[in-house]
């Protein structure tokens, strides 16, 4: 049978970025940033980017692009004889099924939000206490997680059972485009509110008051985390992406192109929730 191919450099691009851009981006990353000194975090974050998760990246490409094949296979096909490569696959796939695990669960908590946000359960004025206690009738209530998980993955296996090109790429295109207008429209009026301009100051000017504070440790250690963490890099996910890479793809441009839009989506996260906190 023969393999299925991305249609476009375009959709290949959205579609590895879709998988690193998630929770890292647009919850994690504000929250770090708050905690470990705005600015002086935001800067060490790019660093770590730049001098690991790049390269780091790049070479999940280049393993995947060579084997054109799944992790299953993909150590079995380009190692030696007589070595142990072909035991990373259990790492892979392991990794790769709890990424799914923690995203579903997730997902279908916005499907619950989402739906008493129509319903008018959940308004603008609705505060934190008030957020707080549906949270908790979600997270205690096992068969509404079980069914809205459910949902998820049978949505998703249904997009993935369009094929490659017609189902996962054409429907990733729309979405992250929609994503990026949204964030945004959101972080304009974020950094408009009265009193962000200095939520705007403490997350885009490194102060080492800040750093020192937090730790300098502590600061460098949860940039370096989150930098893997929001890439998706070390699960063997990348690779999966790098196994459609056609020949005419450069690995570390297409590495460049996807942190920046990685980056892109985090930034704006930040301008989105750190002015705002400022603000109220």
């Amino acid at each position: 049978m023969e393999r299925e191919r991305l249609g476009s450099r375009l959709g290949f691009i959205l579609l590895s970025a879709g998988c690193a851009i998630g929770c890292g981006n647009v919850w994690k990353f504000p929250w770090m940033c708050g905690q470990y000194g705005g600015g002086g975090f935001v800067l060490i974050y790019i660093l770590c980017l730049l001098l690991l998760g790049l390269p780091v990246m790049t070479m999940e490409f280049a393993v995947g692009r060579a084997a054109q094949a799944s992790p299953i296979h993909m150590y079995q096909k380009l190692e030696r004889k007589g070595q142990k490569w072909h035991w990373m696959k259990v790492l892979g796939v392991f990794g790769n099924y709890m990424l799914m695990m923690f995203y579903t669960t997730i997902s279908g908590w916005f499907v619950v939000y989402f739906c008493k946000y129509l319903t008018g359960s959940i308004m603008v004025s609705t505060t934190a206490e008030q957020l707080g206690g549906v949270f908790g009738s979600i997270v205690t209530n096992p068969g509404l997680n079980i069914g809205v998980t459910a949902l998820v993955i049978l949505t998703c296996f249904g997009v993935c059972a369009m094929g490659l090109e017609k189902g996962v790429e054409r429907i990733t295109k729309v979405m992250m485009i929609c994503l990026f207008a949204l964030i945004v429209v959101l972080a304009v009026h974020s950094v408009t509110l009265d009193g962000a301009m200095e939520g705007v100051k403490f997350y885009l000017v490194p102060n080492l008051d800040n750093i020192r504070e937090a730790g300098l440790g502590n600061v460098i250690f949860g940039a370096l985390s989150q930098a893997f963490f929001t890439l998706s890099i070390g699960i063997g996910a990348m690779e999966i992406f790098g196994s459609y890479m056609g020949k005419e793809c450069t690995l570390a441009g297409e590495s460049v192109n996807i942190l920046i839009l990685d980056t892109f989506v985090a930034l704006m996260a930040g301008l989105i929730i750190i002015p705002a906190c400022f603000a109220f």
